[in-house]
């Protein structure tokens, strides 16, 4: 299906810079937030007079609100327009950062905290669907960077940013610094995106969200757990089956509903399915590294955070690196070759940090870092281009709620499997010693390698519309 002449215009215009521009920036933010807290942890405890384990509820705070919320979003940009609802989620957020950095007590940054998250929830999936609404399938992998670059820059430089922050300024300053983004982006959405919305929308399903939203978090809850434990273990296992039961109850009734909160038959696109499943289950192996290395460089090697920082800090040059020749190999091998190929790249990298010792000169550990980086950004980039690539436009806000929240599960995820993993090769019997991590990454290389069948299924049809260079469509048209 040729793109309408007049999106075509807009492309020519402006979009290409300021809509992507505005739109990445809260994507950066909005990861950068997830992971910036991490390092400020001990000095935030001490501040606030509780103790660091029980900052992690401050660190949980943030992921479940997210969780709940990403499901929803799509159903509100449609009912009020994708303008409106992204400058408002900017709005939010960016108040919530402020209240957080004016926090007197650990209650007031908890309940901040989770207002950040409500922002953060609606500001992702609703910027994504903006993106997807302003571009051509044939230059979807260019507004597809704009998406996936935030998500692997943003928990990479967010521990090294907090780290610098807290030490030679205030821990404030981490929740301070989202204000400029903030209010810039919040100017610029209202400028230049445009509100669109369905004409017709049909009635909230709150019986729904109340089963997807719950189950959410409910397993966001666990997971988090699972890593960094403040709860029984009996009550972890407790609230995962919970979670499992709501999620699989919501299954059944959205098979009885005519407009479900989420829409589980967009899985019948072979594309979205591969794109999202399978690629999720290889993003969660790849999503372990940022958690694994730098604990392995700070705890097992002794470095500080910042000299941990300097060093995983590559990865996101990597991943800047990868944009520029990642639509032309897609044109040229296709989906399947790239999903297969970075799946079994990235598995050999993280399976090559196990040979990383104390003694090993960092500028091996600097090449291993930028080769993780640009598997791992092709991995994510080419898996989210598929999951839109043949996803009717009228079907778009629906799906980018959907792929959020998996989106959003599969960094959770990544990260307790990572800290399971951990536990398993004896941390609680031999300490945290290179040798666990070591053991650790090789059993986590094992993880990417089991989205590949996913990827095996594509056909050479899918996502097509996306591999059309602008030339050959140009062409094709005339």
């Amino acid at each position: 299906m040729a793109d309408p002449p007049q999106l075509e215009m807009k492309i020519g215009r402006r979009l290409p810079i300021v809509i992507p521009l505005v739109v990445a920036s809260a994507f950066f933010m909005e990861q950068l937030d997830s992971t910036i807290i991490t390092t400020a942890v001990p000095v935030i405890a001490r501040n606030l007079a509780v103790t660091p384990v029980q900052m992690s509820l401050a660190v949980a705070a943030y992921v479940l609100a997210v969780a709940v919320f990403i499901p929803v979003s799509g159903w509100f940009a449609d009912k009020f327009g994708t303008r409106l609802v992204f400058a408002s989620a900017l709005g939010v957020f960016t108040l919530g950062s402020i209240l957080c950095g004016l926090a007197q007590s650990f209650d007031m940054l908890v309940a901040m905290r989770v207002v950040q998250g409500l922002g953060g929830a609606m500001m992702t999936p609703v910027g994504r669907l903006i993106l997807l609404r302003s571009f051509p399938r044939s230059e979807l992998m260019t507004a597809m960077t704009y998406v996936t670059l935030p998500a692997i820059v943003g928990p990479v430089i967010g521990p090294l940013l907090g780290g610098v922050l807290t030490t030679y300024l205030s821990w404030r300053w981490i929740f301070y610094v989202n204000l400029p983004f903030g209010v810039i982006g919040m100017l610029l959405a209202l400028r230049f995106v445009e509100n669109v919305r369905e004409t017709a929308v049909p009635k909230f399903d709150v019986p729904g969200f109340l089963m997807i939203g719950g189950g959410l978090a409910l397993l966001q809850f666990g997971m988090e757990n699972v890593s960094r434990p403040v709860v029984s273990v009996s009550t972890i296992i407790f609230t995962l089956i919970a979670a499992v039961a709501l999620l699989a109850s919501f299954g059944i009734y959205a098979r009885r509903t005519a407009a479900p909160a989420v829409d589980l038959s967009l899985f019948r696109m072979r594309s979205f399915r591969v794109g999202t499943l399978a690629g999720g289950i290889c993003r969660v192996g790849m999503n372990g590294m940022p958690f694994l290395l730098p604990l392995m460089l700070q705890v097992g090697f002794g470095l500080s955070p910042i000299g941990s920082g300097s060093l995983t800090f590559v990865g996101s040059a990597s991943a800047i690196f990868v944009r520029t020749l990642i639509a032309p190999t897609l044109r040229r091998h296709g989906f399947r070759a790239i999903l297969v190929t970075s799946a079994l790249a990235g598995s050999a990298v993280l399976a090559g940090f196990a040979f990383i010792g104390p003694a090993t000169p960092h500028w091996v550990i600097l090449l291993c870092v930028f080769a993780f980086g640009l598997t791992r950004a092709t991995q994510f980039m080419t898996s989210n281009t598929l999951a839109y690539s043949d996803m009717p436009d009228s079907h778009l806000s629906r799906a980018t709620s959907l792929g959020g929240a998996l989106q959003q599960l599969s960094v959770s995820f990544g990260v307790s499997i990572g800290a399971v993993l951990l536990s398993l090769v004896g941390l609680h019997i031999h300490g945290l010693t290179p040798q666990r991590f070591q053991e650790a990454f090789l059993l986590s290389a094992f993880l990417p390698l089991l989205g590949i069948p996913g990827f095996l299924a594509l056909d050479a049809q899918d996502g097509i519309r996306v591999t059309i260079s602008p030339i050959a469509k140009a062409e094709e048209q005339a």
